[in-house]
């Protein structure tokens, strides 16, 4: 099941994705993120969709960030091997955790901005885990029963920002840059931990990075229990789970993305989310 947040016939919905047709549901004004705070379940979801009444064609809606504003988006550096190396940095013992906040995620065809004067605008395709059922200090073997979906997403950096200092704080949330959807696919059409998909990223067309998301060093349910040793995850939070080589910087030369590119994240059964780059 996909499902997504959009605005529609000038209001804001969760809604269902089948095919080319989206199809609200619940009540007008709530996101997914609302419904998924509510405590609603994927059996629920179900249940919604299946009671859906006007279909209307994906064009007709604008697709927004699937949670609009989770209280948490904690995001993965490091976590496949070969980006490690080709950042030129130590493969870490533990998860590198660092944390977007809600002004820096971003939707589906939004326009992503350059930084006025910056040339270091780079792109990093990753999967988005999104929380289902909270918790603190959540065992690894439970971990899966927590995820409610995953989806697609791009982390993308301001590497000029991103290195000015040993926090990456400041290149990872300018704002807008932290785009991801265009919907969630729910954890039950899915391998476990939505492991063994196909993870590709490209660049006008051209292919930059091309990995399996069972290439990450710490699986979905690790980062899930990882998190959960220090902070209380909640409905609607969000984990973008790293990403694979290729980036821009690590190429020889450098590729950065500049205004007039467009720039398309991949998955597996989670679709494609595709963003163009504008100047700041």
């Amino acid at each position: 099941m996909k499902l997504a947040s959009v605005q529609i016939q000038g209001q804001v919905r969760a809604a269902v994705v089948q095919g080319a047709q989206v199809a609200t549901i619940g009540a007008p004004g709530e996101d997914l993120g609302a419904l998924l705070r509510a405590g609603t379940s994927i059996s629920e979801f179900a249940a919604l969709a299946a009671q859906a009444g006007e279909w209307h064609a994906l064009s007709d809606a604008q697709f927004l960030a699937p949670v609009p504003r989770p209280g948490k988006a904690v995001c993965v550096g490091l976590n496949y091997a070969d980006h490690t190396r080709e950042s030129r940095m130590e493969q870490p013992a533990h998860p590198t955790l660092f944390m977007r906040c809600a002004s820096s995620l971003a939707a589906h065809e939004s326009a992503v901005r350059r930084p006025p004067g910056d040339d270091s605008l780079d792109f990093e395709g990753e999967m988005v885990v999104v929380i289902g059922t909270g918790g603190r200090h959540i065992r690894r073997e439970a971990a899966l029963s927590h995820v409610f979906g995953y989806a697609v997403g791009n982390d993308i950096s301001v590497r000029e920002f991103q290195f000015r200092s040993p926090q990456w704080t400041l290149g990872k949330n300018v704002d807008g840059t932290g785009p991801w959807g265009p919907w969630v696919v729910t954890a039950d059409a899915l391998p476990p931990g939505g492991s063994g998909l196909k993870i590709e990223t490209w660049l006008n067309g051209q292919v930059m990075q091309s990995a399996n998301t069972s290439d990450m060093i710490f699986d979905v349910a690790t980062l899930v229990a990882s998190v959960s040793e220090a902070m209380t995850l909640e409905p609607g939070d969000i984990l973008f789970s790293g990403t694979p080589a290729g980036v821009g910087m690590g190429r020889t030369p450098v590729r950065y993305m500049q205004p007039g590119d467009v720039v398309e994240v991949g998955i597996e059964r989670l679709g494609l989310l595709r963003n163009r780059i504008v100047a700041g």
